[in-house]
């Protein structure tokens, strides 16, 4: 938290003015991959559910400093994974993290921002949906290796990842089955969505009694 102070200090970025009854949802929408395919769709349920206006924002079409003075009033922020998701560090306390997963990517592999959420101090809450159901994802097997393309492979491995339906655990950054997967298109289910949100969210995300911010000393890094 002190790291996004100095940051939005430094970026002549001033936090996002808001009235008492002005909750709004943020989602972070993309232009070339890892799309929402049905994200107007989202936006509306997100609105009706949460009684929020909705607002997204896209690193392909807004600068940086706006995005963050967005994220910094935000009572929420969804987004698929990926880096874009460290801007969930500008959000105020009390507010949600919802992070969005492909078809066949195990959430409990790839938590980063689960982790960032739950430090001493943020007081944010984390939810993580998956899509399960595969006729609800879009795959790119001719795109480019490093855009989740498997063209370059044997064809007997890229039948073995198009069948698998979970992607096993690999070391970072470029395992074909994992870019292939994260890569994917998505259709948001909403009822699944909505079902998840309602178990994961304790209480409705509220800025105005969120805790004040403990303390925290990191341990040493190995």
């Amino acid at each position: 938290r002190q790291f996004a102070s100095f940051l939005m200090e430094r970026l002549n970025i001033s936090k996002e003015q808001r009235s008492e009854d002005d909750d709004y949802i943020v989602v972070f929408s993309r232009a070339s991959n890892r799309l929402i395919l049905n994200e107007a769709e989202l936006l509306l349920s997100l609105a009706q559910e949460f009684k929020m206006r909705t607002v997204t924002v896209s690193l392909d079409e807004q600068p940086f400093d706006s995005i963050v003075r967005v994220i910094s009033g935000a009572s929420m922020l969804v987004s698929m994974h990926g880096a874009q998701l460290i801007t969930s560090l500008f959000l105020p306390r009390g507010a949600a993290v919802i992070e969005l997963f492909p078809y066949a990517v195990n959430p409990e592999q790839y938590t980063p921002y689960k982790t960032l959420a739950s430090l001493p101090g943020m007081d944010l809450q984390y939810v993580a949906w998956r899509n399960i159901i595969e006729e609800n994802s879009v795959a790119y097997p001719d795109r480019p290796w490093d855009q989740g393309g498997i063209a370059h492979l044997e064809k007997e491995e890229q039948e073995r990842i198009i069948t698998s339906k979970d992607v096993p655990r690999h070391l970072c950054c470029r395992n074909p089955e994992w870019l292939y997967r994260i890569y994917q298109d998505t259709i948001v289910n909403i009822p699944s969505f909505l079902e998840v949100l309602r178990e994961g969210l304790k209480v409705k995300p509220n800025l105005k009694k969120s805790k004040p911010a403990s303390t925290v000393h990191p341990g040493r890094v190995r």
